[in-house]
């Protein structure tokens, strides 16, 4: 990954952030872009304390002149774009049937069309060349019911299917396309479902209430998990795997 540029959606905080820190790790030039400026700032200021090469592009995905810019201008000053990692992403939680019309269209418009248009613009470049790897984190949601998570699960089931369409269609050039679907991860999105200090313990150990079995590798998923096996499909390691997700979840899903 050596001088290879990575663009990194939702590179502020969680995940995306972790996933930044370990391509800039492995060599790789990071274009780090979340709508969140301040915060993006701050993450590719740590990157580069750390002597790790990152440069903070802010950008929104649900727009899409702000994205096509956004690519343009990572390609016109970085270079290419070798990989794309789709991290960016919102919760939005409450019963299905009250969910606000703001609550569905703001879950998909991030999750699900803001990973289209990223996608689009990408893979547009990448086909010329002949190559690239996308992965976009996706969540273990998109194939387990989960209560007062309709749209949340719904978005990430519609990109799940995206992806994996996209990397039938583009195999052809030398791209791939692959998921990662992480379940409870220790990361602002997962603390912001608990009510007390009994979050933490309660995610563990699952609520038959809510047909949650809980995680049997008895921990929370780090962010650096993820961002682990994030790479690992972006890597020539997984140079013959495309069109698959990655379920990280410790086991809650029970492997399906």
């Amino acid at each position: 990954m050596e001088d290879k540029v990575a663009l990194v959606t939702g590179a502020a905080g969680g995940i995306g952030a972790a996933v930044a820190r370990a391509l800039g790790e492995r060599g790789a030039v990071v274009a780090a872009t979340d709508r969140d400026a301040v915060g993006l700032g701050d993450a590719v200021d740590k990157l580069a304390a750390d002597g790790l090469r990152a440069e903070a592009f802010p950008a929104d995905v649900t727009d899409l002149a702000q994205v096509e810019n956004l690519v343009d201008t990572v390609e016109r000053k970085l270079g290419p774009v070798e990989y794309l990692v789709n991290a960016a992403g919102v919760l939005r939680l409450g019963e299905a049937r009250k969910l606000t019309d703001e609550d569905w269209m703001t879950t998909f418009a991030v999750n699900t069309t803001g990973v289209f248009f990223v996608s689009r613009a990408v893979v547009n470049r990448m086909v010329p060349r002949s190559r690239g790897a996308i992965v976009t984190v996706a969540s273990n949601a998109a194939s387990t019911a989960r209560a007062e998570m309709a749209a949340y699960s719904a978005s990430k089931a519609a990109t799940t299917m995206f992806i994996k369409c996209l990397g039938l269609e583009v195999a052809k050039y030398g791209i791939r396309c692959n998921l990662v679907a992480p379940g409870s991860t220790d990361t602002p999105m997962l603390s912001s479902m608990w009510h007390d200090e009994t979050g933490p313990q309660g995610t563990i150990n699952g609520r038959l209430d809510a047909y949650r079995v809980g995680i049997p590798l008895r921990k929370l998923a780090r962010p650096s998990d993820i961002a682990d096996s994030v790479v690992f499909l972006l890597s020539d390691q997984a140079g013959h795997i495309t069109m698959q997700h990655l379920t990280v979840d410790g086991g809650a899903t029970l492997g399906v």
